[in-house]
């Protein structure tokens, strides 16, 4: 791109951004250090939005706060915070008199001559999009050429570097239900790692979730990734290889270990299974079989996260030489609030893995541990998603469960009615508040056993986001 690529694209118009969030702030000060006019809405007070928002008001940038700020929008280029959603009155107002909505993520890949690799799904983004990026950096760092930008959920807001980013670089990204509602130019290179119920809070049933998730793939994506385990990936590739005009389509599976197996449907000539055989991440197009990776090789526990691997493989499968899966795996301990272990006290491990927010995520986590005595500490915001999936799960695998936050009782009842419980078994303790329940965990721990702190909740009844949730453990545990 041309160094002045997004500021040719507004074309001095007016700006509105809607939420100061993470996301925003650096394209926001890149805007009205440009002299572009520039209104930030919020439902925070300049006061709450703290220095970054006084930095604006001094280049120049407007606000309206509180209630009532997403509407009567003036700008004729509006972006919007992912969380907000797109069928707000403001916003069908404002489409109404033909201003623009968009994005830092979805003009990021609408403006980039950087291949852009991207990965969706309920559960696995991050630590599948984390590989994807090290798999594409070890390989860019061995040829001597270009940079791997990550972002969208991870890494840094991108649309602000979008002039630093040459067609010899790539993008990586994790995108989320949310920022792909209006994502109008799909990525080259997509994954759908699982669906599963999530977010059913925020969107209108699950039709609405899974076009959403849909959405990562278009009329320009070369390749599609996705999970042959899960029924809704699965159907969208099926409905994908019907297509005259499709991607390529790699479908990965930790439960089938043969490529007529995994292609149920009509498998293209550039389609590819991997799965696990003898001991390793095999890649086969039908014909010929070829070892990718010794799983004796990946150091974080747990079939999801084989899965992870066999994802950013797929993704990255022809951009990398073979031997940069080897040596990621060998480096790669796992990312932070994933089944960290934070300590080892009196013969008990404590595992923070706060990102579980789904009873999908939570059962994955159990696997990993599966064998050990577990004592979880389960609850947190209540995504109206059902829980009676997960309650087995815990019946069969868990000695003792802590309840806590809002959806703690919603869990409670769930095991309570389920068919596998059997009075005591598993022990369940609701505490209200996250302190106490993590304390009464400890109690109730035995040498030898783990506590396993995975929410299969969202944070934000008593946190603003999972990472501090995840400290907080930390801290508690590490002041035991």
């Amino acid at each position: 791109m041309k160094k002045s690529a997004l500021l040719d694209y507004v074309n001095n118009r007016k700006c509105d951004i809607l939420g100061l969030g993470v996301s925003n702030l650096p394209l926001a000060n890149f805007l009205a250090d440009n002299g572009i006019s520039l209104c930030i809405r919020d439902k925070k007070t300049v006061d709450e939005l703290g220095d970054g928002a006084r930095t604006l008001m001094g280049l120049g940038a407007s606000f309206v706060t509180g209630d009532g700020c997403f509407e009567n929008l003036e700008g004729e280029l509006i972006f919007r915070s992912p969380g907000l959603r797109p069928d707000l009155s403001g916003l069908i107002d404002a489409r109404a008199r033909h201003a623009e909505l968009t994005s830092e993520m979805e003009l990021l890949l609408s403006l980039t001559d950087a291949p852009t690799f991207a990965v969706t799904g309920s559960d696995g983004k991050t630590t599948s999009t984390t590989l994807t990026g090290m798999f594409l950096d070890a390989e860019y760092k061995r040829k001597g050429t270009g940079n791997v930008f990550v972002g969208g959920n991870i890494g840094e807001p991108l649309l602000y570097k979008l002039d630093s980013i040459s067609a010899d670089d790539c993008v990586v990204a994790e995108l989320s239900s949310f920022q792909l509602m209006t994502v109008k130019k799909a990525p080259s290179y997509a994954a759908i790692t699982n669906i599963s119920p999530n977010h059913l809070d925020w969107h209108r049933g699950m039709d609405e979730y899974i076009a959403a998730k849909k959405n990562i793939i278009g009329g320009n994506t070369k390749r599609l990734v996705t999970n042959g385990d899960c029924t809704p990936t699965l159907e969208i590739a099926s409905e994908l290889s019907k297509r005259e005009r499709r991607p390529n389509i790699y479908i990965f599976s930790s439960k089938k270990s043969r490529f007529e197996d995994i292609f149920t449907f009509g498998a293209g000539e550039n389609d590819r299974a991997l799965y696990v055989k003898d001991g390793y991440i095999i890649i086969s197009d039908g014909k010929k079989e070829t070892p990718i990776l010794e799983i004796s090789k990946i150091r974080v526990p747990g079939i999801h996260n084989i899965e992870n691997f066999m994802t950013a493989i797929g993704l990255t499968y022809g951009f990398t030489d073979a031997s940069v899966y080897s040596s990621v795996a060998d480096s790669f301990c796992g990312v932070s609030h994933r089944l960290e272990l934070i300590r080892t006290l009196d013969g008990v491990d404590y595992y923070n893995s706060s990102i579980d927010s789904s009873p999908t995520r939570t059962a994955a986590a159990i696997s990993a541990l599966a064998g050990r005595d577990i004592v979880i500490i389960c609850g947190g915001y209540d995504k109206k998603i059902p829980y009676e999936p997960l309650a087995p799960v815990l019946c069969k695998n868990v000695r003792a469960a802590v309840l806590t936050g809002a959806t703690g009782k919603k869990i409670e009842k769930a095991i309570l009615e389920c068919d596998e419980y059997a009075k005591g078994a598993p022990e369940l303790v609701y505490i209200p508040d996250f302190e106490g329940a993590v304390k009464e965990a400890r109690k109730l721990a035995s040498e030898g056993g783990c506590v396993l702190l995975s929410p299969a909740s969202a944070s934000f009844d008593a946190f603003p986001n999972f990472a501090v949730r995840g400290d907080t453990f930390r801290k508690i545990v590490k002041d035991f």
